[in-house]
Order: structure tokens, then sequence, then C-alpha cells
């Protein structure tokens, strides 16, 4: 879980980096294969691509025409290790199956197989590696093809060539091949992506006792560092608008993630790129990127309900949306004190909302329970815990987590310390890592 401090809110873009306690630990491996390339041996029609199943939106299906064999396949944009596989049927499913991974999609080997398929949602437990992934369906369980309105891959590795469901063009990450070689573990380079707000001289980052406006110096050359925090400031190195993001970099491997946790204070995104061709953006979506701050503030209050509205409003905007657990009104004594226990009290846990919404106390070291509470589905089988399309359904829940997944590339963000349960966190990790775009915006 991201390691949790009250920002300094602060007006110019500095990153600065404070080294802080014991690396941050995560729930599970992250979802990859949303928003990726795919194809599939057919279609039912237009209407049913196989893109539909890794859009993230339980509304739209593959479907295939109605004969054995058919496959569906995900190009997951590089090598990536899979641990889990998530497929969520449509009523026409599969009575027997495999799911293989492919290094060049030719070659296939499997890694789950079976001839007694239930439907419904199955999430499988695999062990393989490779840059494709497919569900091969061999036998039908109806009249009708193979159906499917999700198929997940959840693993590390892969890569999304900077895209993805949310993703910028191109254009906005620049020339990435001038970016120079780094001579430690990689190069960092911070973008200015406030749409004229700042000039580039007051665009600043700090790392490990280093100032610079991007105009001086756009990149870092970032050596090995444990539990790391690099802060973003704009106008001044003491602005009050400031954010940051958090890593720990191992002498060959990247670890690292935008994060929610305290608060919203910059639009962040960042973009990593590794030597063997893993391409991976998260953070705030293009969108949010696109509009003005006082958009963003607006958009939040006009999505979330009235017990979270406050959060961007004065005295808190125009600097900062701060998580609920950060402000008194969710505190003890506050007006919303027992917005979560009752609920919470009913699945069997007694603690405060400010708790909840932090992970503290008794959840600190539950991280499916605090999931659970924050996402609304503690209530529900736990087999259900680990569904996207279950999370937020109903009050209450984190609003404000939710809103910063609505406006994230492929809806993975770190609103809460245990976000990263079913992969659903902002985090990315890989090895060998090559450069590491930081976008920083208004």
């Amino acid at each position: 879980m991201p390691i949790t401090a009250v920002p300094r809110l602060l007006a110019a873009v500095t990153l600065a980096v404070a080294m802080l306690g014991p690396a941050p630990a995560y729930a599970a491996d992250p979802l990859i294969s949303q928003g990726k390339s795919t194809t599939s041996s057919s279609a039912e029609n237009a209407t049913f691509g196989p893109s539909n199943a890794v859009d993230g939106n339980t509304g739209t299906r593959w479907s295939s025409s109605f004969s054995d064999p058919q496959w569906i396949q995900v190009d997951l944009g590089g090598t990536a290790t899979v641990s889990q596989v998530v497929l969520n049927w449509e009523t026409a499913y599969a009575r027997a199956f495999q799911i293989q991974t492919s290094a060049d999609g030719g070659s296939w080997t499997t890694i789950y197989s079976t001839t007694t398929g239930t439907g419904g949602t199955q999430t499988l437990s695999v062990s393989g590696s490779g840059r494709y992934v497919r569900m091969s369906g061999t036998q039908r369980a109806t009249q009708w093809g193979y159906s499917l309105w999700e198929f997940q891959v959840f693993g590390t590795g892969g890569g999304n060539g900077g895209g993805g469901t949310g993703a910028p063009p191109n254009e906005f990450w620049g020339d990435t091949g001038s970016i120079p070689a780094a001579r430690n573990v990689l190069t960092v380079q911070v973008l200015n992506r406030t749409n004229g707000h700042y000039q580039d001289s007051q665009v600043y980052w700090s790392f490990n006792g280093q100032t610079h406006s991007i105009a001086e110096q756009p990149y870092l050359d970032m050596p090995a560092n444990s539990a790391g925090r690099m802060y973003f400031f704009l106008g001044s190195p003491t602005s009050q608008y400031q954010d940051f993001i958090e890593f720990t970099v191992r002498p060959s491997v990247f670890n690292g993630n935008t994060t929610r946790v305290d608060a919203f204070a910059l639009k962040l995104m960042m973009r990593l790129h590794a030597h063997d061709g893993y391409d991976v953006t998260v953070g705030d979506d293009y969108p949010t990127f696109q509009e003005d701050r006082t958009a963003t503030f607006q958009k939040f209050v006009n999505e979330v309900p009235t017990e979270f509205k406050q959060l961007a409003q004065a005295p808190n905007a125009p600097l900062r949306i701060p998580a609920p657990g950060s402000v008194p009104a969710f505190r003890a004594g506050g007006q919303y004190q027992n917005y979560f226990t009752g609920y919470a009290q009913s699945v069997g846990v007694t603690e405060s909302t400010s708790n909840i919404t932090g992970c503290a106390g008794s959840l600190a070291g539950n991280p499916n329970m605090c999931a659970a509470l924050n996402r609304h589905v503690a209530q529900l089988p736990q087999s259900q815990w680990s569904d996207p399309t279950q999370y937020y359904k109903a009050a209450p829940a984190n609003y404000y987590a939710k809103f910063w997944h609505d406006h994230a590339v492929n809806r993975l963000a770190y609103g809460f310390p245990y976000d990263d349960v079913a992969g659903q966190s902002s985090f990315i990790s890989h090895g060998n890592p090559q450069w590491l775009l930081v976008a920083v915006g208004w």
C-alpha cells in the first residue's frame, strides 16, 4: 500500500523526493489486458467484435460464430507473467476450453484446461508467460457461439505502447527517441502539460536534494532507491500547488505509482518504457489533462454524492481535493463520522469511517476487507469481491476513490491505501527499465 502523508500544498511544479520508510506492499497483480489489442477466430457480427471483451464495460461483449472451435486472444504489448484470468461469460459460454499463452502468436502453451466449464464469472488461477493470451473454446455449452462480456488477464509485464483507455495520443509525450540513455537505472523526464498556464521555467522537480525547473534540467538519471517520493510544484519550488509520485527503484527494476490516497493536487500521468518493449501508461486520463482545473473541481462536485462534494469546495478548492479521511467531516465528531460504520458493522467490522477510508486500525492488516468496504461489496460473497463490475453500485462507498477511477487511464487509480486489491491500482512494475515520462498538468 502506498505510504500516506498529509501533503504540504504548495504554486510551481517541483518534483521533490523524500526518502521514506519501508517499501510499499501490494496486494495483487494488476489488470494488464484492459484496452489492449484483440483478435478472434470470428465475430457474430460487427456489433460483437473482440475489443468489447477488454474495454472494461460489462454492457458490451464479444460473440463468436455459432460453431466449434472458436478463440479470442489479447496482445499484452510485451512479454508478461500471467497469474490470473477472469472470464465473464454471457449466456453462451464454453463447456470445454483452454487458456493459452504465446510469445509470438503462433506457438501456444496451455496453462489451463477444462471440459466442465460452468459459465458465469470464472476466476482462474494460472501460471504462465507470454505476450499473447488466448481463450480457445472447443465445446459450446449452448446452441449459440462463445460470448464474453469481459476477458481479463492479471499479471506483471506486458505493455500498452503508451496507450489504453483514456491514454493520450503519441504527440502528447513528445520525441521519446531523443531521451538520453541512463547511466544509473533509468532516465526520468518531466513534461509540462499545463496547457499554457505555466512556462517550463515555472515547473520544478526535486529529487534527493536536487531541485530544478524543467527549463534548466528536464531529465533525471534515476539511481536505485527505496520507498522514494518525487514531488512536483507549479510556479515556484515552494508553491502550494504540489503533488508526487512514489516508487522503489531496484538496480534493474522499477516499481511505482501515481496516488490519490492522500489528496489530488496536480494532474499526473506517467509512462514507463523498458528495453524489452514494455510500455505502460497510468495516471489521470487525457480528457482530465485537457480540461481546466476549475472544470475538474466542478466535475468532481457534479459526480459525487452530497457527503463528498465538500472535498472539492472551499476551503480546499482550488488547491486540492483531499481524501475523505483527511477532513474533519468524516472523522470523529464530524457531520459524516458514521458514514461507513453501520455498513461495516453489518459485515462484522467495528471501525471508524476514517479508518475504513484510510485502511487503518484493524483494517491495516486486512486489505481485502478494507477494499470491499470502500467499494461496497463486503456484503457479497467473497468470490465477487474481485469483480470490478460490482464496485460502487450503492452507498456507502468511497466515491472519492470512484471519481479517480472513472477519470484514470484504464480506470486504474490509487484512491485508498489498499486500492491495489484485485489489480485496480495505478501500480506498475517492470525489469530492465529504460525511461519514465511524468506529465504534470494544471
